[in-house]
């Protein structure tokens, strides 16, 4: 199946296609904004106008190279999307198991384009970096320019091995090979190493309008959405089509987690321990990355409440007491750092007891 249309964002491709006809589009890209506004959507449509062989307004959507890339099978577009981290001891073995899990990925992608977020513990591994590196050492199959996509780009985990790796991908970065296109994506571009930071030219991208995410839904989701189900979906979505299309069972499972984590926070060391001995040691680790997810959420529209913004789930009564969102901001942060322990296989229960009490103490 091929890629779904792309939605919004029409001042960043008016940009785009300006750059591409002038020749004057950087070689390194940083597309940033909120989850599920469709930032590695507009990567692959960056990508797709780059090796258009008629490129106007935007991709002509009918030479090879367009039909290709809306297949997800252009040779010289590499995507490159977290992955479960390979199993082997063996380098070159984690390097064979890198390059299937995305080939799987994509083939999944190809599949049911409207796909499901990744998985909580899935990442961009060294085995993913050194794969990245030996692909940007080879030439064009297609004699034209090469695209890599790296998507989610602040799960790169650049520290756990080899050094020199990490190196090289900021040496490429730096120094990318003539006729090349890298994009990397990513909710907080903080959350990337400043030196990474500093090699790509930033693009911040905004929340979709209702209208947008409207139309999306009635075009893109089968079977239909009743009408009721699709303004509850659009109101929950806030402009993210992830968002939309995630709503369900598991996302609602994850923010039921938060919501009683909270609760828990608020009513005291005990109701906190004894929520961090529930919590499976090992087991479900991606469900334990999406409650963190959902938390960070949680607090993030407790903290555009406190600045008059309107909020899309129901909040703690507690959260009131705050007149601005500091200890919001410091609670999220708290939780990102959360997150990144338990990238590292850290003890899920001992880092929530350790989070509940960071953030009791600034909630």
């Amino acid at each position: 199946m091929p890629l779904p249309p792309i939605t919004g964002h029409h001042e960043a491709r008016r940009r785009f296609a300006l750059a591409v006809r002038s020749g004057k589009l950087p070689q390194v890209l940083l597309l940033s904004g909120p989850p599920g506004i469709g930032k590695q959507r507009l990567a692959l449509w960056l990508g797709q106008l780059a090796l258009c062989q008629q490129p106007g307004e935007g991709p002509c959507g009918s030479c090879r190279a367009c039909r290709l890339v809306e297949g997800l099978a252009h040779a010289d577009l590499h995507w490159f999307v977290p992955i479960p981290r390979p199993k082997s001891a063996d380098g070159d073995k984690q390097l064979e198991e890198a390059a299937e899990s995305i080939a799987g990925v994509a083939a999944e992608r190809r599949n049911k384009p409207l796909y499901a977020p990744a998985d909580g513990m899935a990442g961009h591994s060294m085995a993913s970096v050194r794969l990245l590196l030996r692909r940007a050492s080879l030439t064009s199959v297609e004699g034209g320019r090469r695209v890599f996509i790296i998507g989610e780009a602040e799960r790169l985990v650049l520290q756990e091995s080899s050094p020199e790796a990490a190196n090289a991908l900021l040496k490429l970065l730096e120094e990318p090979p003539a006729g090349s296109l890298f994009i990397l994506t990513a909710v907080d571009p903080r959350r990337l190493l400043p030196t990474m930071r500093s090699r790509a030219v930033g693009v911040r991208l905004h929340r979709l309008s209702n209208e947008e995410v409207r139309d999306f839904l009635r075009s893109e989701m089968h079977p239909a959405l009743t009408a009721a189900q699709l303004e509850e979906r659009v109101a929950l979505a806030a402009g993210s089509i992830g968002d939309a299309l995630t709503q369900g069972d598991s996302a609602d499972k994850a923010f039921r987690a938060a919501r009683n984590l909270l609760d828990a926070v608020l009513a005291g060391t005990g109701p906190m321990l004894e929520r961090a001995l529930q919590q499976p040691p090992y087991a479900a680790r991606g469900e334990f990355a999406a409650m963190l997810d959902a938390l960070a959420d949680t607090l993030g529209e407790a903290a555009r409440g406190t600045m008059g913004q309107p909020v899309r789930r129901p909040l703690p009564d507690a959260f009131q007491r705050h007149a601005g969102p500091a200890p919001f901001l410091r609670a999220m942060e708290r939780v990102d750092l959360a997150r990144e322990a338990a990238a590292g296989n850290v003890n899920p229960q001992i880092l929530l007891a350790v989070l509940g009490e960071e953030l009791a103490e600034v909630l």
